[in-house]
């Protein structure tokens, strides 16, 4: 089916009231016991055989996964795995500098993100934590050899929901002209920035990645957006669906908020204490604004231009993936540059866990 017809304002304006019903439920019954939580973090991926005492919305959840742990084919997945360890360095880097700025100028999105006061006082670990996610999604053999990558998702699409109950009990400020939290066309935005904005990114570089390796990253977050609860009917299968895709959520979502500009302060702000490399960091509004273009760049309050051109920030973030790995890049000196960074960051390697209660 050609996804084109379905990128309208009729189709997607239902899906801002739209969210995910089996993770809620779900998180309704780990608010109401708590210490399945504790639970949960302890596992090290889905067991088979789901404790007795998780009642039928919490199994219902997990069975969702059990019931997908064949469906992983290695001639679907492995594609992707293998771009990431050959260009996982610039990938990291894009959602730093690309996807997560461009996520916060879509206005209604940023209220969500700016209600967790991890991502404004906490950056660098949630930061952090993003970016073991994706590590973990990309793992060689994930999903079809390596299970705990199910879990891994789970968790990720639990603390979704956590945040949209905690919104709906607790953010009396809330405006119904945000849709409902987290919704369906936020999640397919999320999804997109996590995959084609990140290839968009190499492209501005002039590392451009081939259409064979852009639709292998599609169809990895493809598989990935079904195991988040996201409406994969509207996914796109070809570069040209995503940048349709893409467009369509710009145009309707798109916009300065105060919300976008408190987030993207915080990102400035965590960068320029924690940046190593001096000409990065100098050059850090213009590098966020390349990316953005004009109008995202402007709904962030990034007002600093500085001519940069795509080849000279594809030669710096290519001479900073020589610098940190030499000739030895791949999956395993990605993840071990990374847990590095955490060490003498955090002073810890940083993971998903879902949020501890206590109870009242």
């Amino acid at each position: 089916m050609n996804k084109l017809q379905l990128y309208t304002n009729s189709e997607f304006d239902p899906l801002r009231l739209r969210q995910d019903p089996l993770a809620d439920q779900a998180v309704k019954s780990l608010i109401g016991n708590p210490d399945w939580i504790t639970t949960i973090n302890n596992w090290e991926y889905i067991p088979t055989t789901l404790p007795e005492e998780f009642n039928v919305e919490l199994t219902e959840f997990f069975t969702f996964y059990l019931q997908r742990l064949d469906h992983a084919q290695e001639k679907d997945l492995k594609p992707g795995q293998d771009f990431f360890a050959q260009k996982g360095d610039l990938y990291l880097a894009m959602l730093g500098f690309y996807s997560l700025p461009y996520c916060y100028a879509f206005g209604d999105g940023a209220e969500v993100l700016v209600r967790s006061q991890r991502i404004v006082n906490q950056i660098g670990e949630r930061l952090g934590e993003t970016g073991s996610f994706v590590l973990g999604l990309f793992e060689p053999g994930a999903f079809y050899q390596l299970k705990s990558t199910f879990l891994l998702v789970a968790k990720v699409r639990l603390i979704h929901a956590f945040s949209r109950y905690f919104i709906k009990h607790y953010a009396s400020d809330w405006k119904i002209e945000y849709g409902q939290p987290v919704n369906q066309e936020d999640m397919l935005g999320t999804n997109l920035a996590f995959s084609f904005i990140v290839l968009r990114g190499m492209i501005k570089m002039g590392k451009n990645p081939s259409e064979n390796e852009q639709q292998a990253v599609l169809r990895y977050w493809k598989w990935i957006g079904e195991l988040m609860g996201i409406d994969i009917s509207y996914w796109p299968e070809s570069s040209k669906e995503a940048f349709e895709l893409d467009k369509l959520i710009r145009r309707r979502q798109l916009k300065k908020s105060e919300a976008g500009k408190v987030l993207i302060n915080s990102l400035v702000r965590f960068y320029e204490q924690t940046i190593p490399d001096d000409l990065l960091k100098s050059q850090l509004n213009g590098i966020l604004s390349f990316f953005l273009g004009k109008e995202a760049a402007e709904a962030l309050g990034l007002s600093e231009r500085i001519e940069i051109s795509g080849d000279i920030l594809g030669w710096m973030f290519g001479y900073l993936g020589w610098k940190n790995y030499g000739g030895k890049k791949g999956f395993s000196a990605i993840r071990q540059n990374l847990e590095l960074q955490h060490k003498r960051q955090f002073g810890r390697v940083l993971g998903i866990q879902l949020p501890a209660l206590t109870r009242s």
